[in-house]
């Protein structure tokens, strides 16, 4: 059985930081793909960044700069380094193994 499981989120102000964590089990990690998405109610789920089994980074153009993907082969883990948050980056956060696998989804509220 296959599990993605999200943490880190919460509430930050403005310009703040926040690192995000998901752990998987159930499939080879260093094999796959692995990604972070995020979604407000009434819009379409949307790619944040993907981090490749090669380890290459690609990021959506309004996170570049601010936001760092990694990954960590032996935990079977990917992380999502948040810094200079804003008020449009509040959602749910998802991670995601091929596109194909997803977790619950972690909350960042950005308010003050």
């Amino acid at each position: 059985q296959v599990q993605l499981v999200e943490s880190g989120g919460g509430l930050v102000q403005p310009g703040g930081s926040l690192t995000l964590s998901c752990t998987a089990s159930g499939i080879v990690f260093s094999f796959n793909t692995m990604g972070w998405y995020r979604q407000v109610p009434g819009k379409m789920r949307e790619v944040v960044a993907r981090i490749t089994n090669t380890g290459d980074p690609i990021y959506v153009e309004s996170v570049k700069g601010r936001f760092t993907i990694s990954r960590d082969n032996a935990k079977s883990t990917v992380y999502l380094q948040m810094n200079s948050l804003r008020v449009e980056d509040t959602a749910v956060y998802l991670c995601t193994a091929e596109d194909y696998y997803w977790g619950r989804g972690t909350q960042v509220t950005v308010s003050t």
